[in-house]
């Protein structure tokens, strides 16, 4: 019997032993209620939910999602799902449902980053931005003009967005990323950093002020449209490409500096994230 059997089979079994204080509550046919799903998730859901058995419904943080219907037993479709999930990211995908049931464990959703690098690994990491990289360490400012390194914000975790205010889907993000800031205000152990690209400082701010929203921005030191490249610590220039394939993009990174997660688009919960978040700002950084 190959390994991957095994693994769903334990998984399986551990959900069904687990008592129902472990396991999200969540009704089958409550769409909404799967984590960090868009309208493609949703429907790729309900089509889950339309299908013969034996059919099981995976996904990873950030909406990636794979399901398996009409398979010869529960531990086949788990796996199928389960590799049809994997295929497509870099984060850890777990079981949503099975058949008629929802076997997420919320709790072990909110550890899905780990495990967390430690000083010594985190040392040894490339330099990147894929899942266990150490992330480029930029140059910006805050809104008083000091300069600020990247790596200066060790020690905490941080959220790395990349916006403009001449991309609609970076503007419909806002709101979002306010709610997730409003969250977030009384924690020490985590920083959101928004830096603009292809424009100035002042039109992000000017762009910000005419929806009202209270976000803090931070300076990437683009200059006007043209300007497509971000600055390195020790003066390099860096193609925003080379970090964004798409506007908005977002990094979360551990309090070591190493990438846990990327989003390319605008995510449309982010609140959905506060777990995630929460765990990292907890046990990354030993």
């Amino acid at each position: 019997m190959c390994h991957s059997t095994l693994l769903v089979r334990s998984i399986l079994l551990c959900l069904t032993l687990l008592s129902p204080a472990l396991v999200n509550a969540a009704a089958l046919n409550e769409i909404d209620a799967v984590p960090h799903m868009n309208k493609q998730g949703k429907d790729s859901y309900r089509e889950f939910l339309a299908a013969e058995k034996h059919r099981a419904f995976a996904i990873a943080p950030g909406g990636t999602w794979g399901w398996k219907g009409a398979e010869s037993s529960t531990e086949s479709a788990a796996e199928e799902a389960l590799l049809a999930c994997q295929i497509e990211t870099e984060q850890k995908c777990v079981l949503y449902a099975t058949n008629d049931a929802v076997v997420f464990d919320s709790k072990a959703w909110a550890s899905s980053w780990q495990p967390y690098a430690n000083h010594t690994t985190a040392k040894l990491a490339p330099i990147g931005i894929a899942r266990g990289d150490r992330f480029y360490d930029l140059r910006f400012k805050d809104t008083s003009g000091k300069s600020i390194r990247l790596s200066e914000l060790r020690g905490k975790v941080v959220l790395l967005h990349f916006w403009g205010s001449w991309c609609p889907p970076c503007q419909r993000e806002l709101p979002e990323l306010l709610k997730l800031q409003q969250s977030l205000s009384k924690s020490s152990d985590i920083k959101m950093v928004l830096l603009q690209v292809r424009e100035d400082f002042a039109t992000s701010r000017k762009a910000i002020a005419r929806q009202r929203l209270n976000l803090q921005l931070h300076d990437s030191g683009t200059k006007d449209s043209k300007d497509d490249t971000l600055t390195l610590t020790d003066g390099t220039k860096l193609k925003d490409r080379n970090i964004a394939a798409v506007f908005p993009t977002t990094y979360v990174i551990d309090k070591h500096g190493i990438v846990l997660f990327s989003h390319n688009g605008p995510v449309h919960d982010w609140l959905g994230y506060l777990p995630l978040l929460k765990d990292a700002t907890a046990r990354s950084g030993k």
